[in-house]
């Protein structure tokens, strides 16, 4: 084995952690991907020579990666400023999630937590992330926001301190997860609005991300009867849904001759559905590693 090869294997041990926190930073999958091979990169220009930790070393470089990105997404006049939602990891079952995907989705990192980091400014983002989700000391985190010690704790608590307030506890019981999920679809289905009242909590907030430039297709709406006055226009994709793990938790696709239309994310407390995402973007779904066959 050469040099390369060894840098290689020692890089790949650390490449399921990097993508996990470059994927609660970005809530991206091709963007993670992204700042994983930029610190690929810029180890195979420096070497490991003199790292004495080289996990460290290179969770540094992609956390400064995608700090720049989230930096860069803020300051583009162009960034459209109606809904995102995050890239979903999806599968079939359990038996389908590999390691990487273990990887990305430890600690219930669900789609309604991945929106609420990115309510987060950039550098209360990279300290949460870092220090709550993979324990780095903030020593460590303070040179890669330009802060001190004390300074990079505090925007840690900050960011803590909004999650709390606004990230709903999900249901943890996939069993009873299904049981609503398959309630609210059958009533898409049946175009029964009192139905989809029954499943749907008062304050629900539904998401749909189309992409830029799909004028009036991407929205947030919130409340019950809204809500479920939306889910009557999806009465006919309704119809070609199928059950998938998204993030973990129980979700639905849409595809039509082989093609992945969208992917619904459901948050669901209390036997009630709380939040909807839905990725409808046809440039993002085309990206995601989706298998539409039944």
């Amino acid at each position: 084995m050469n040099e390369i090869e060894f840098l290689a294997e020692r890089f790949e041990a650390h490449r399921p952690r990097l993508r996990a926190v470059a994927y609660r930073m970005l809530g991206s999958l091709s963007e993670a991907d992204d700042a994983v091979q930029e610190a690929w990169l810029r180890l195979g220009r420096s070497g490991a020579d003199g790292i004495a930790n080289l996990g460290g070393w290179l969770t540094t470089v992609v956390g400064r990666v995608c700090l720049d990105i989230l930096r860069s997404r803020a300051s583009r006049a162009e960034e459209p400023l109606d809904v995102r939602v995050p890239d979903p990891v999806v599968s079939r079952g359990a038996e389908e999630v590999d390691p990487e995907q273990e990887a990305l989705l430890a600690d219930s990192v669900g789609l309604a937590l991945l929106v609420v980091l990115d309510t987060l400014d950039p550098a209360e983002r990279l300290a949460f992330v870092l220090h709550d989700m993979f324990g780095m000391p903030f020593d460590e985190i303070a040179p890669m926001v330009g802060r001190t010690t004390a300074a990079a704790r505090q925007l840690a608590s900050r960011a803590r301190r909004r999650v709390r307030g606004a990230a709903t506890e999900p249901e943890a019981d996939l069993t009873r997860q299904w049981k609503v999920v398959d309630a609210f679809m059958a009533a898409s289905r049946a175009g029964d609005f009192d139905a989809l009242l029954s499943v749907l909590d008062p304050d629900v907030v539904l998401r749909a991300d189309a992409g830029a430039g799909r004028g009036g297709m991407s929205q947030e709406v919130r409340g019950a009867r809204e809500v479920a006055g939306q889910a009557l226009l999806f009465r006919s994709p309704a119809l070609f849904a199928r059950r998938v793990l998204v993030n973990g938790a129980a979700g639905v696709i849409t595809a039509l001759e082989g093609r992945l239309i969208s992917v619904l994310g459901f948050t669901i407390a209390d036997g009630r559905i709380v939040e909807i995402d839905i990725l409808a973007d046809p440039e993002r779904l085309g990206r995601l590693d989706v298998r539409t066959e039944s």
